[in-house]
């Protein structure tokens, strides 16, 4: 796997359209990259997962890569351009998040079958389906494998995600996602009537209010409840009601009562639309909460979903350390970086279940993401494959002494 191999392997991949819930193709393609470069074990598995797998399936530890391969929507024309910074790779997925899955593959396949056996690893690269949607159905299937009974739970993991070739992510946001329906009988616009989109506006400002409270003055991104207004639409039923449909994302920060949250929306709910219902007790992360209303001719329904918690992981001496030791290596005259992300990512999903060192690495500018501009340097690219190998046998190395 030299360079115009890695590069090639990358460009395959993002010119495969590969949306969430749409993966199939690319993950087909993938594995079969994947058997071809020498995993010992390259297979789609049942959640749709692209999964390639170097050492024994009974070493002592699992190196955990967890990529994604699904996109956002947007068709970004795949290409090559010479810049004045040298060559860059534009398309849909470059940077979120094909440049990293593809970055895993490569470093782990310079390393190969032999070197995982010799080391007593097991090193699993997984392309998970449905990160960018709120199912997250990829990692959801791989944590439940990898639980400690059906496989063991890894010893370390990396998260697939563009932090930057010489930087390491140690933590995400979490995220609730708040949705309300509501309904009238249909009224001409100008009577005394209130237009049923001013429910909709009410929570939204109930909600920016409540944030504004909680965040104070000068407190960093990371540590705000940060509210979007993602989509509000008005139209009229064929049964001839008024209707408003709103969806507000939050992103939640360190330490932070999401169960209280949702408290205060039932009550909010409860206060506009003449209800009683009892606010949760708990916030399942796979699962939607729904409240129905109905008061007079004003129907309502309000479901809470896509809850994750927030996640921050130290600087620890074995995974961070060993980023660090193959950084020194590679490019000795870089300084290496720590971020911390508002958005959120698998490490959401997996850490708190894990438990284990996790950090996120990736090459790219994640300030590119979701963009129409979408784009990865690919001399960033490649030294972020080296920089992954050679964080790969430091890991080696040090799991190994452990054993």
């Amino acid at each position: 796997m030299d360079r115009v191999r890695a590069e090639a392997l990358l460009e395959g991949l993002v010119a495969i359209p590969s949306l969430s819930t749409q993966e199939e193709t690319a993950a087909a393609w993938l594995a079969e990259q994947m058997a071809a470069v020498g995993y010992a074990r390259a297979y789609v598995d049942a959640a749709g997962n692209a999964v390639g797998e170097l050492g024994a399936t009974d070493a002592p530890a699992v190196v955990m890569l967890l990529g994604h391969i699904d996109t956002v929507p947007g068709a970004i024309p795949v290409r090559v351009e010479c810049t004045e910074a040298g060559r860059v790779l534009f398309g849909r997925g470059s940077v979120d998040a094909k440049g990293s899955l593809a970055t895993f593959v490569v470093a782990a396949a310079r390393l190969g079958d032999a070197w995982a056996r010799a080391q007593g690893v097991r090193v699993v690269v997984v392309g998970a389906v449905e990160e960018e949607a709120a199912t997250s159905k990829g990692a959801r299937a791989i944590r439940a494998r990898f639980n400690g009974v059906t496989d063991p739970v890894p010893a370390v993991c990396i998260i697939g995600e563009p932090s930057g070739a010489h930087r390491i992510t140690l933590g995400y946001k979490g995220r609730l996602l708040v949705e309300l329906t509501a309904t009238q009988p249909m009224a001409h616009s100008a009577g005394p009537e209130a237009g049923i989109a001013t429910v909709a506006v009410e929570l939204w400002n109930f909600i920016r209010d409540l944030a504004a409270r909680h965040n104070g003055e000068g407190v960093r991104a990371f540590d705000q409840l940060m509210p979007s207004l993602r989509r509000i639409h008005t139209d009229t039923t064929a049964d001839l009601r008024d209707r408003v449909t709103v969806q507000i994302g939050l992103r939640l920060p360190p330490d932070f009562n999401a169960v209280a949250l949702a408290g205060e929306l039932i009550a909010w709910a409860n206060a506009r639309c003449n209800g009683n219902h009892a606010p949760p007790h708990a916030l399942p992360e796979a699962e939607a909460l729904t409240w129905s209303y109905a008061a007079g001719g004003l129907e309502a329904e309000l479901v809470l979903r896509g809850y994750e918690q927030t996640w921050r992981s130290p600087r620890d001496p074995l995974l961070v350390g060993s980023f660090l030791a193959a950084l020194r290596v590679v490019a000795p005259a870089a300084k290496p970086g720590f971020v911390v992300k508002t958005g959120t990512s698998d490490m959401n999903v997996v850490a708190p279940v894990w438990g284990c060192p996790i950090v996120a690495y990736g090459p790219g500018d994640s300030s590119l993401d979701h963009t129409p501009h979408e784009h990865v340097h690919l001399d960033e690219y490649w030294q972020a494959v080296l920089v992954l190998e050679e964080t790969l046998r430091e890991l080696g190395r040090r799991l190994s002494a452990r054993a």
